[in-house]
């Protein structure tokens, strides 16, 4: 084995160990809190469904790409190759954060005002939002389940189609290669210009809360931060990560698909994979850290003194 791949293959086995526990025991976490309390507020409801999906992405095609880089196993034939990268393009990560990021948003809206009503209007519709979100993704993922080959040495599959290391996505015409990357480009950068207005409402607010204790401070009250205000952090933080690291990724995409001698390139393929799936090992710590809730579970910081008293805003 090369240095390149012996390189490769341990930068996906670190994401492959850091993120298959860190998301699997977020989602323990919340199971057990579910357990315990009976029900799970929307908060904790979107980031359980996080965890999950950026779980998928990292148990599969990281954990995939690992095996196959150190010959352990591979599955990445013309159906493994359809099949993983379908289930890797279908993961909800952004969307969620999205999600979470807008209900976030929402929670800071003074009680009885219209956006307080949309707040409870998502929180009692959640179920289908991530139905609708799941049909939507899936609809637009469909380009793996019709162009993904196994990779092999016939230079016609460079012609229209682009290299994903062990698979190739082999398009019929130059024009459905672009169109597609389009799609996915878009799929993309909506949210994410979305979720960073909605960080920007959060920032303004924590400012605001943040200039407002000085102000207490300075008559002499002592209080910490409020359960909005580190949940505020929080989703800010993660919507931060998320987009430097798909910033980077769909950079890379758009790179590749403007400059026509990357599109055989599985070093553009490694590093947009690699950024793609650096926010799925991550966030997992991001969440631990900052929510009682699962830090009371994982026995990881003090005992919260109440229930209210976590790092997720109340219903």
């Amino acid at each position: 084995m090369n240095s390149d791949a012996l390189t490769r293959g341990l930068l996906f086995l670190s994401l492959t160990a850091a993120g298959v526990p860190g998301n699997a025991a977020v989602i323990c976490a919340f199971v057990s809190v579910a357990f315990h309390e009976g029900r799970l507020s929307p908060a904790d409801a979107i980031v359980l469904h996080l965890a999950s999906a950026n779980l998928m992405v990292v148990g599969i095609r990281c954990l995939l790409e690992v095996l196959a880089t150190f010959q352990i196993y591979n599955v990445f034939d013309d159906t493994g190759c359809k099949t993983v990268i379908f289930v890797y393009r279908t993961s909800l990560s952004i969307w969620l954060t999205f999600v979470l990021s807008v209900y976030q948003c929402l929670s800071v809206a003074p009680p009885g005002s219209r956006w307080a009503s949309a707040r409870a209007l998502l929180a009692q519709n959640l179920p289908a939002v991530f139905l609708s979100l799941w049909l939507i993704n899936t609809s637009m993922s469909a380009a793996p389940l019709l162009f993904a080959v196994g990779a092999r040495n016939d230079s016609r599959l460079l012609q229209n189609g682009i290299n994903v290391e062990f698979c190739f996505l082999s398009f019929p015409s130059k024009l459905s290669r672009d169109a597609n990357g389009a799609a996915q480009v878009g799929r993309d950068v909506v949210p994410m210009a979305l979720m960073a207005a909605a960080s920007l409402v959060l920032l303004a607010f924590l400012l605001r809360h943040s200039r407002r204790a000085r102000g207490l401070r300075g008559d002499g009250a002592r209080r910490g931060p409020s359960a909005e205000h580190r949940a505020a952090l929080t989703v800010v933080t993660l919507v931060s990560l998320y987009l430097l690291f798909y910033g980077v990724d769909n950079g890379l995409w758009v790179y590749t698909l403007t400059v026509p001698q990357t599109l055989g390139s599985s070093l553009i393929s490694d590093l947009r994979i690699f950024f793609s799936s650096l926010y799925a090992a991550v966030s997992p710590v991001v969440i631990i850290v900052s929510n009682k809730k699962v830090n009371k579970q994982l026995n990881c910081g003090k005992e919260p003194k109440t229930i209210s008293d976590t790092a997720q805003p109340k219903d």
